[in-house]
């Protein structure tokens, strides 16, 4: 199935960005936007972000042989309940969420067997919100996980890989669980520890912070209705995470007690090399 009539819900970052770089890669295609505020359709329209915008998710849905949703991960649920009687035969419904064990088990139990359900999650995105941030580079050279189950439609999830690496995106996969786990290491827990070293600190300190500082927080500035979703939604696996990192700080708490010279410097040689091989493996 070629993609002729894509339906993107929800037009902030992410969707905004989505339909820019649709614009872009997938020329000829019909971009259909929705979202709940008419300032936001009418800057969606104006940017030339979608043909056409609805403030009913429904009509934006109708006729689609896609639809991506790119609303916050708790509105997920209720808005696959509104569209179900709406989508197309064999449409294909995939999502933007930055956690996927319960969006994927929603979908699978709502949607009609004539629609495809595949979870995805580029791995894009930035500390500013709303579609005024969109940009059609946003995607490009960053990973999209897609995370089928038993179920999965192996068409559809090979059309929406498709899709994705159409934009630029270097595709990989993982059981929901899965993904869930390793996502809460490498995402959700540095946002919550971001927001930890703002909020620990007295105001004569942050007087003095410097550009190290301001970039190790930078994702501190994020949404945080959005950001309380991921945690909320994903927080059994994040809690995991805080345990662990409680761990690596009580063992440099105990090297300090000790005045351990040779101890603290091991351990920061260590995480120094595991970063530069991070690096060197994505360079």
């Amino acid at each position: 199935m070629r993609v002729e009539r894509l339906s993107i819900l929800g037009l902030g970052l992410l969707g905004g960005s989505l339909g820019l770089a649709v614009k872009r890669a997938l020329k000829g295609r019909t971009v259909i936007g929705y979202a709940h505020r008419p300032e936001t359709l009418s800057a969606a329209l104006e940017r030339g972000v979608v043909d056409e915008g609805f403030e009913d998710p429904c009509a934006a849905v109708a006729g689609a042989d896609l639809v991506v949703l790119c609303t916050p991960v708790l509105m997920l649920s209720p808005l696959l309940a509104r569209i179900r009687g709406s989508l197309a035969t064999g449409a294909i419904v995939t999502d933007v969420g930055s956690t996927k064990r319960s969006i994927v088990a929603e979908a699978e139990a709502i949607l009609p067997a004539e629609v495809h359900f595949v979870g995805s999650h580029p791995m894009a995105g930035s500390e500013k919100r709303g579609i005024q941030f969109a940009k059609a580079d946003l995607y490009e050279g960053a990973v999209c996980i897609t995370t089928p189950t038993a179920r999965t439609d192996v068409g559809a999830l090979n059309q929406v890989e498709g899709f994705w690496r159409a934009l630029g995106m270097r595709m990989t996969r993982l059981d929901p669980a899965v993904h869930d786990q390793l996502l809460a290491d490498v995402s959700h827990l540095p946002h919550a520890v971001a927001g930890a070293l703002v909020s620990m600190q007295e105001e004569p300190a942050l007087a003095l912070c410097g550009k190290g500082f301001l970039d190790i927080t930078r994702i501190a500035s994020g949404d945080g209705g959005l950001w309380r979703d991921i945690l909320i939604d994903n927080r059994d696996s994040v809690r995991q995470s805080i345990a662990r990192l409680i761990k690596q700080m009580q063992g440099l708490d105990s090297l300090l007690e000790a005045g351990d010279s040779e101890g603290v410097k091991r351990w920061l040689e260590s995480a120094a090399a595991r970063r530069n091989e991070m690096v060197e493996r994505r360079s």
